[in-house]
C-alpha cells in the first residue's frame, strides 16, 4: 500500500462468530462459552497546567478493563463449579490449609490460584489469525442463575464471568 492507494489488502470485516476460547483452570467452560471481550485500555494522565489551559500529558501506566465471558451453563454445572470452586478457594476457603493448597500449584499446572487464559480469533475460513492471552488471571465476579417457569419456551441458562488479569498480549498467527 502506498501513499496514493490506501486500499487494504484485506477487505475482510471481523466476524463476532469466529472466536474460541481456552482457560486452563476451567477446561468445561471452553466449549459452551458464548460470548467474550477484547477488554479496552486506558491511561491515567497527568495535566501540566498552564494559564490559559490545562495541558493533558501521556500517562505511564495502562488500565486494562476486565475480561468478561458468558457462557452457557451445563445441565451437571461443571463449568458453572469449575468458577465457584475457584472463586471459593481464593475468598474465604473453610481453612488455611485450603487456600495453601490451591496457592502451592503453578500457573502451569492449571490447577493454581491464577490461570492463563488464551481467545483465539479466526479469520472468515475459520483459521487462527490471532491470539491473545491474558496473563495470570482470575476470576473477580460470578453471575447467578435464574431458573424460572415463566418462558413458554425453553431459554437454557446462561452465566457471567469477570477475571481480573496482569496484561493481555495480541500475537497474530
Amino acid at each position: 500500500m502506498t501513499a496514493l492507494d490506501n486500499t487494504p489488502l484485506n477487505k475482510n470485516f471481523l466476524s463476532p462468530l469466529n472466536f474460541s476460547l481456552e482457560i486452563r483452570r476451567a477446561p468445561h467452560l471452553n466449549f459452551f462459552c458464548q460470548s467474550a471481550n477484547i477488554p479496552s485500555l486506558s491511561f491515567q494522565y497527568p495535566e501540566q497546567t498552564n494559564p490559559f489551559t490545562n495541558i493533558p500529558i501521556p500517562g505511564d501506566r495502562l488500565r486494562f478493563e476486565d475480561l468478561n465471558i458468558v457462557f452457557k451453563v451445563d445441565e451437571d454445572l461443571q463449568n458453572y463449579l469449575e468458577l465457584n470452586n475457584w472463586m471459593r478457594s481464593l475468598g474465604f476457603p473453610e481453612s488455611f490449609t485450603e487456600y495453601a493448597q490451591i496457592a502451592s500449584n503453578s500457573i502451569i499446572s492449571g490447577n493454581g490460584t491464577r490461570s492463563d487464559i488464551t481467545l483465539m480469533v479466526l479469520n472468515g475460513i475459520k483459521v487462527p489469525n490471532f491470539e491473545i492471552t491474558f496473563r495470570e488471571a482470575f476470576p473477580i465476579s460470578l453471575g447467578s442463575l435464574q431458573f424460572s417457569t415463566i418462558d413458554e419456551s425453553i431459554n437454557y441458562i446462561t452465566c457471567s464471568v469477570s477475571f481480573k488479569y496482569i496484561f493481555f498480549d495480541i500475537l497474530k498467527i
